[in-house]
Order: structure tokens, then C-alpha cells, then sequence
């Protein structure tokens, strides 16, 4: 089915999307030739309604949303178009035009999980996970023991910087461990899926 353009005389939303962050960037309009130009082109192109004229998110700015995938309603009168934007989006320097930040615990957890895989593949002399993987899967695995048994303890004070530092501690040695192992934190993300349904 086509896309409906003449519901809104001649316009369709188009809802922006973080494709990495899942966050909402922005909310503009598309004509057919904005769409036809973002579809070709993979930059999010829009239809000024004040200017009433085409423009290419970041033409001015270089902050252009590189499109990823585009999905219709199930109305085909509205878009959401998934990006990855190239620096903030609203022209107030925020990285939203909602005014939220544009980065996800998830998004942090993934590029932790890359670099402690990056110190198992590429060791180096200075790093401390390196050091981890070189002592071997017994003494990571002994890690693990020690930064719960200290978050243990911690929880049973009332000090939040100490509680949450070990917490922390005991997370990153839990990544080492599953990088030892040769499983990734999505395995387990799985299975805490299917424990839920």
C-alpha cells in the first residue's frame, strides 16, 4: 500500500529515531519529493512547513541523521524513521530536540563489553583486564568471589558511594568473566528473557 500523503495535506510525520539508543530525536514533516530524496540519498530530508522548502537535516550544521531503516504506520500516513545522527540534533546544541540526552545504559553496557573483548584479543602490558585474562580463568572466576563478597558486605551499611562501587566492581569482573568463558552478555540477556514470558 502507499503512502498517504494527502491525509495531511500533502505531509507525512516523520518521527527520528537513535537506531543505537532507541531515543526520539526529533519530529518532522516529509512531502513526497523529502521522502523520495531521504530514501535515495539515506539522509533524513524533511519539508519546511514555515519556509515551505526541502532541507536535508544538517546541511548547515554537518549534524546529518544517517538513515538506517524506514518504517511505516500501520496507517501509512506516519513514518519512523530509524538514524544514526552525526552530532546533536536540535539547533540548540541539545542532543534532542526534547532536550534529553541521547545515551542509553544499554548503549554504555555494549561498548564495555567491546572494549574488555578488545583486551582479550589485543593484550596489553598496561591494562588490568589484560592482566585478568593472562592469569587465567581461575583467578577471574576468584574475582568475581571476592568483589560480591564486598558488595555483600557493603549492603548491609548505608554508605550509597561505597554500595554502588562495588556493585560497579562486581559487574565489570562479571563481563571479564563471561569474555573468559566465550560467552556474550546477550546469552544471558536471553535467558532472562525467556524467564520472564
Amino acid at each position: 500500500m502507499a503512502l498517504n500523503f494527502e491525509k495531511f495535506n500533502g505531509l507525512i510525520p516523520a518521527i527520528v529515531q537513535d537506531h543505537k539508543t532507541g531515543k526520539i530525536l526529533m519530529l518532522g514533516f516529509m512531502n513526497e519529493e523529502a521522502y523520495d530524496i531521504t530514501v535515495r540519498e539515506k539522509k533524513a530530508t524533511f519539508y519546511s512547513r514555515s519556509r515551505e522548502s526541502i532541507w536535508t537535516k544538517g546541511e548547515t550544521s554537518g549534524n546529518y541523521l544517517y538513515v538506517k531503516d524506514i518504517i511505516e504506520d500501520c496507517d501509512h500516513d506516519t513514518l519512523l524513521i530509524k538514524a544514526d545522527p552525526a552530532g546533536p540534533v536540535c539547533h540548540t546544541g541539545a542532543d534532542t530536540c526534547f532536550n534529553e540526552i541521547n545515551q542509553e545504559t544499554e548503549f554504555f553496557i555494549s561498548h564495555l563489553v567491546k572494549v574488555i573483548h578488545d583486551r582479550h584479543e589485543h593484550p596489553s602490558e598496561t591494562s588490568y583486564t589484560s592482566s585478568l585474562f593472562r592469569q587465567g580463568i581461575n583467578k577471574i572466576a576468584q574475582k568475581v568471589g571476592e568483589e560480591a563478597v564486598e558488595l555483600v558486605i557493603e549492603s548491609k551499611d548505608d554508605n550509597k558511594d561505597l554500595f554502588l562501587n562495588e556493585a560497579a566492581d562486581l559487574f565489570f569482573h562479571y563481563l571479564v568473566l563471561l569474555e573468559a568463558k566465550g560467552y556474550s552478555f546477550d546469552e544471558i540477556i536471553a535467558v532472562l528473557k525467556e524467564r520472564h514470558k
